[in-house]
């Protein structure tokens, strides 16, 4: 079975699987089902059902995962709708979105530290709550392992996307800036596709959180790992 054949078998199972689980979300309206959560975990009880590696799947994922990128710019958009409004609002996104890389980065890098975890572990879960191509080079640049990272991010976004709901309600977070800059901060692109859904301009604001947090971390981090490792 050639390369071709298998990336199109992938890229096709990939696209249904979460075609299928997004119309269970539109009726089962729950973090549980979200799409990214439950696409997930169908795909890889597939692999494991049919033995399928990790490697061969990627053969076809590989082509999807080059989309994150044109995927992330295309966030631009509604950004660029909502400039007026969120010009007014910039110093407490600002604000917000510092706290949550700093929160994000100690949280990850202490929590590890205690645990008594590797060193290359800790590298690579500090920068956890960022999108994944500027996570994979913070986490190279301070010598972490990039696959790890990667792992990292999706598990800050995908608990980020289903506890959300649970934790905006615990402690009554109604408004939707404190929203926006939450998700974006903490949860990156899953995190503002999720409040892409609640409103336009929530998802205009976690977008700006989601990009000053990528800026941030990348400075907080090294410098963390300087001062602290």
């Amino acid at each position: 079975m050639n390369s071709l054949f298998i990336g199109i078998i992938s890229i096709v199972g990939t696209v249904t699987v979460y075609l299928l689980t997004w119309k269970l979300h539109k009726r089962i309206d729950s973090p549980i089902t979200l799409p990214v959560f439950m696409g997930s975990i169908i795909i890889i009880i597939g692999l494991v059902i049919f033995d399928i590696p990790y490697d061969t799947y990627m053969i076809g994922g590989e082509w999807i995962n080059q989309l994150l990128g044109p995927a992330v710019v295309a966030l631009a958009y509604p950004l660029y709708q909502q400039r007026r409004l969120l010009k007014q609002l910039i110093y407490p996104v600002l604000g917000g979105t510092l706290v949550g890389a700093i929160v994000g980065v100690f949280s990850g890098m202490i929590i590890a530290i205690w645990t008594g975890v590797e060193d290359y572990i800790i590298y690579s879960l500090i920068p956890k709550s960022v999108t994944t191509p500027v996570s994979m080079v913070i986490t190279d640049s301070i010598g972490g392992v990039m696959s790890l990272a990667a792992v990292f991010v999706v598990i800050a976004g995908i608990g980020g996307a289903i506890m959300s709901p649970f934790i905006f309600k615990l402690f009554n977070i109604k408004h939707v800036y404190g929203r926006g800059v939450g998700m974006g901060s903490a949860s990156h692109a899953i995190g503002t596709a999720q409040a892409m859904e609640s409103s336009q301009l929530e998802g205009s604001v976690s977008t700006i959180a989601m990009v000053l947090s990528a800026i941030a971390v990348s400075i907080i981090a090294p410098m963390m790992v300087f001062l602290f490792m």
